[in-house]
């Protein structure tokens, strides 16, 4: 096992396991509840943050890769999810939620592009893009179990 490897697989459980901390919260709260409005609205801004870092990367390897022919779209997906992260931050937190379980969805899309050559398939290696897009879908789902538990 690589040190790249062990340092995202850490980093994965710990952010995922956070978010899945705070979406069980959010879930098992009354839909009535204001605290569950809290929680979604934690949650949604949580998911929002990990949007954000997660689509980021692609721009840190397509700076690395400046050589490979498509990187620029790379970098204008992951400006795209930046600012779906950023909107979602100021919506109410049920359409939050929802917008984030579809971004995620989108993210992992945009992941297994990458290992069909639509997009650069050297910009990352091919464990990690299909171990992205596995997350993602994790995630989105995570986002949308409290919608789910209305």
């Amino acid at each position: 096992m690589t040190e790249a490897l062990r340092a995202v697989a850490f980093a994965a459980v710990a952010l995922g396991g956070v978010l899945a901390w705070v979406a069980l919260d959010a879930a098992r709260l009354d839909a009535a509840a204001p605290q569950r409005l809290v929680a979604e609205l934690r949650l949604a801004q949580m998911a929002a943050l990990l949007l954000a870092l997660t689509s980021g990367i692609y721009v840190g390897t397509a700076v690395a890769a400046e050589s490979l022919a498509g990187v620029g779209w790379d970098v204008a997906l992951a400006v795209g999810f930046f600012v779906i992260a950023a909107i979602v931050t100021t919506w109410d937190p049920r359409a939050a939620l929802t917008a984030m379980a579809l971004a995620f969805a989108a993210h992992a899309g945009v992941d297994l592009l990458h290992t069909t050559d639509v997009l650069p398939a050297a910009v990352a290696p091919r464990w990690y893009v299909t171990g992205c897009a596995i997350y993602d879908i994790l995630v989105g789902a995570l986002c949308y179990l409290p919608v789910l538990r209305r």
